[in-house]
């Protein structure tokens, strides 16, 4: 293998181009085998292996700064740098994160998995150089679809004032995680269809030196380009069209779905050319009732309307969904900033606005959340995936949305714990007219109880006492409510009494009359939670008790950021098991069982 070669970026200098168009084979089977063997990102990471063979055989990692925007195009960099193993060898396949990650390699400055971030990073370090009076080149690699968020807006604006050097390489594959959305790849497309040399272009106006290469998928291509940019002395813009999934037939047909996959994607015969195999009819999942719910509603009133960031796979909002919505369905790109600004007003306009997005993303939010939308009490509804403690990357944990939207005033922050409280919740959102409302998606299988929910969600804050007993009340809220009619049982069989269980379904306040109530006859309360304690919906419970004789333990994640620690793992540390919760409670309480 002509890979055997190479165990640092300096050693692409020592090959031909016939060599260095075999290892970019080598590594497209590779990252295809790796990735359909543990998911992953597979399509951005096809598309760049030439453009990033060519990038390091030009410039000098680490010496010259290169920083990856979000970091779904940063495989074939990793295997360059220092991390081939990772991909070669099945049994470290788990060994370096899918992001960018500076404990890996000298050749990673920053730890990063959101997006559109690289141009501010780059525009950082290009001034720190300049400060220290440096000659180093500073590269910033951004998809188009990243250049859709506020940030790189912001990014590019300050990067064209240094009046040094800073490359942006824009990797053009017309395409985000989905289609790109939004004025600005009007532009592009026509950059591109003119090679780069229509009057009209929006890097020109911000001041850039530009360049464009309309082959990004050819290494001699590629090399000359960054041969003409190497060592600028003022901020310069390369724009390359790549095709993304490249060199994977079904990747580069099937490019949204391609994205990201599971294990045994790439095989599957759903996407043979010839004769696909249709996959088995699926289950019921949250995201499946969830687009039901919102079709049956958009058929019902023209005012329903769906808006997705640019990231409508990871819950179920599919081309065929988007399509059926058509002019109800709004992608607003990788900008949930506006997003959420854009659903307020929308509600002001009298719309019934729908806005779907993943915890790790919310976080980009927070003050629009407070001052476009719950300042103006705008009625919308905000679906919140994947809120839970996971063995995610640390970059895309979903710890930390319950502490960032349950403390802001006005907001409704609602967490159901079966399919038919959700339904319900649904419903009661998108007609009210009085509170912005979030709606934690429950993150684990779809639960039934097959009796409809009649709860009145207008009565703000009032828990539901699912069970009476004495001495111990166990709050469950949303993803944890099962588990604490697990512990309820264990604490019956265990310790010979009936605790109260409650499903409080309201984060964002507290059922004072219910939690009064349990003065009198319990010693303990304990809350669960499935999300970080630190200004979550248990601090809330503890607060309120705090005056009182009753103690309260509190459940749930530590403030920290985990990266791809096993979930068991992480509820052994939090004693987030039955038996770990049983032993808490038998230390807590003030009276023999």
């Amino acid at each position: 293998m002509i890979l055997d070669k190479i165990n640092m970026p300096n050693d692409l200098k020592n090959l031909t181009i016939d060599e260095l168009n075999t290892l970019a084979q080598e590594m497209r089977e590779l990252i295809v085998k790796k990735v359909n063997t543990t998911g992953g990102h597979l399509g951005p990471n096809l598309g760049i292996i030439e453009t990033t063979i060519a990038m390091h055989y030009v410039f000098n990692c680490p010496e010259d700064k290169i920083i990856f925007d979000v970091s779904h195009q940063c495989y074939p960099h990793k295997i360059l740098t220092g991390r081939k193993e990772g991909f070669l060898n099945p049994e470290k396949y788990g060994v370096f994160t899918g992001y960018t990650a500076p404990e890996e390699s000298p050749c990673d400055l920053f730890k990063v998995g959101h997006t559109s971030t690289s141009v501010s990073l780059a525009t950082g370090i290009a001034k720190a150089r300049d400060l220290a009076g440096g000659k180093e080149n500073v590269l910033a690699l951004i998809g188009d679809g990243s250049l859709s968020g506020g940030e790189a807006y912001e990014g590019l604006n300050n990067a064209a004032t240094l009046n040094s050097n800073i490359i942006i390489i824009v990797n053009d594959n017309d395409m985000s995680i989905a289609e790109n959305a939004g004025g600005l790849y009007q532009n592009l497309k026509l950059l591109r269809d003119t090679k780069g040399k229509a009057e009209l272009n929006f890097f020109k106006s911000l001041g850039f030196e530009y360049f464009y290469e309309d082959d990004g998928n050819s290494i001699e291509a590629m090399i000359e380009a960054f041969k003409k940019v190497k060592n600028a002395d003022r901020p310069t813009v390369l724009h390359v069209k790549t095709l993304k999934g490249c060199g994977l037939r079904r990747a580069e047909i099937n490019k949204e779905r391609f994205h990201y996959i599971m294990p045994g994607m790439a095989d599957s015969r759903e996407f043979d050319e010839i004769n696909p195999v249709k996959p088995a009819p699926q289950a019921e999942t949250y995201a499946s009732i969830t687009t039901d719910f919102i079709l049956k509603k958009a058929r019902e009133d023209k005012r329903i309307i769906a808006i997705s960031p640019a990231t409508p796979g990871a819950y179920g909002f599919t081309k065929e969904f988007r399509e059926k919505l058509g002019n109800q369905y709004t992608d607003v790109g990788i900008a949930e900033e506006h997003a959420v600004a854009y659903a307020s007003a929308l509600a002001k306009g009298g719309a019934k606005p729908i806005l779907s997005v993943m915890s790790s993303f919310i976080q980009r939010t927070y003050d629009q959340l407070s001052q476009d939308l719950c300042l103006n009490t705008s009625p919308i509804t905000l679906l919140i995936h994947w809120g839970a403690i996971s063995g995610a990357d640390c970059t895309h944990l979903g710890t930390f949305d319950i502490p960032l939207i349950s403390n802001i005033p006005n907001m409704v922050y609602l967490a159901p714990t079966n399919k038919e409280e959700y339904l319900r919740m649904l419903e009661w959102s998108v007609e009210q007219n009085e509170h912005p409302v979030g709606i934690r998606v429950p993150f684990n299988a779809l639960k039934s109880t097959g009796v409809s929910d009649t709860t009145d969600y207008s009565k703000i804050n009032r828990f539901k006492m699912t069970q009476n007993g004495e001495k111990l009340a166990i709050i469950g809220a949303g993803n944890f409510y099962e588990l604490a009619m697990t512990v309820a049982q264990e604490v019956q069989c265990k310790l010979g009494f009936k605790p109260t269980v409650i499903n409080p379904l309201f984060l964002t306040g507290v059922d004072k009359e219910m939690m009064d109530s349990l003065k009198c006859s319990h010693s303990l309360v304990i809350t669960l939670e499935d999300g970080c304690l630190d200004g979550g919906f248990g601090e809330k419970i503890s607060r309120y008790f705090g005056n009182s004789d009753i103690r309260v333990l509190n459940f749930g994640a530590d403030k920290e950021f985990t990266d791809r620690v096993p979930l068991q793992e992480l509820y052994q540390r939090y004693h987030l098991t039955p038996e770990l919760i049983l032993e808490d409670i038998l230390k807590a309480l003030p009276i023999s069982v």
